[in-house]
């Protein structure tokens, strides 16, 4: 799969992908109520779309030419030193095969002038908690609200860049 920026023409593709993938990964966790919930809320189709126009932001698919394996979605905040990951997801038929990990350095190479690159992760979810801590994320802190209106609490992860 190559990794290249996210268009309007991918967005179906990505919901799909992302609903897809939090039920796998998370019903065992909320349940699959509760993530139907979140995903018609986060993985909307208004809310990718917002996603695309974003300043200082990066929105990037994993493509073989036939399918979205995995899709990631980084902003820089107020502080551009300072990078949020805010998803990257990989479907399930995907993972272990380097779609996470190229990703990831095409996020990074995305930001430049950044310093740190910070996201949020259920601590429950091992396989992504142990993919990020093997890509040199270390322990930055706990939120009580992943994503923010979630209510959902999560662990916070920090890379140092450059």
């Amino acid at each position: 799969m190559f990794v290249r920026t996210a268009s309007e023409r991918d967005l179906a593709a990505v919901r799909a992908l992302l609903v897809e993938t939090w039920h796998a990964t998370y019903d065992a966790i909320y349940g699959a109520g509760r993530v139907t919930e979140i995903s018609d809320d986060w993985h909307s189709i208004a809310s990718l779309r917002s996603r695309l126009t974003r300043p200082s932001s990066e929105f990037l698919v994993a493509d073989d030419g036939k399918r979205i394996g995995g899709m990631a979605f980084a902003s820089a905040t107020t502080d551009p030193k300072i990078v949020l990951l805010n998803q990257l997801y990989v479907h399930p038929d995907c993972q272990r095969q380097g779609v996470g990990q190229s990703l990831l350095d095409e996020i990074e190479a995305s930001f430049p002038e950044a310093r740190t690159l910070r996201l949020e992760v259920e601590e429950a979810n091992a396989p992504a908690v142990a993919f990020y801590e093997a890509n040199g994320f270390r322990p930055a802190g706990r939120t009580a609200d992943c994503g923010g209106g979630s209510g959902i609490p999560a662990l916070i992860l920090e890379k140092r860049l450059g």
